[in-house]
């Protein structure tokens, strides 16, 4: 179970990283740990740096990704966001904190994704 949860992550972050790819943003980095957490994908475009959040679900059974990210998890990126800043040092660059919310169908296909920018 829990390796295809993995995998199911894995292909919701590679769909993501894509559409952000053909949105002209450039990847920073992806899966970013730290002692605070780890956040899923770092992009840039031209003005600032996103941090982004991936929830990848398989159909609609355990509710709408979006659904899923708590406050808890908000806070989280947040504070992970600011580690990466300090330990980049980048603390004057605008930030934003961006949702894609991913559903694939169970042959692995792109059912639908939601880029949710600015979502908290």
């Amino acid at each position: 179970m829990r390796d295809q949860r993995k995998m199911t992550g894995r292909i919701g972050e590679d769909l993501a990283l894509q559409h952000l790819l053909n949105q002209g943003y450039q990847l920073v980095t992806r899966n970013y740990r730290c002692p605070l957490g780890e956040i899923d994908l770092i992009v840039a475009s031209q003005e600032m740096v996103i941090f982004v959040e991936v929830r990848t679900r398989r159909g609609y059974r355990l509710g709408t990704p979006e659904e899923s990210i708590r406050q808890n998890k908000r806070d989280r990126v947040r504070r992970v966001a600011q580690y990466y800043l300090q330990a980049k040092k980048k603390r004057d660059i605008p930030v934003r904190f961006d949702v894609i919310a991913v559903i694939i169908g169970q042959a692995n296909q792109l059912i639908r994704l939601n880029h949710i920018e600015a979502a908290f």
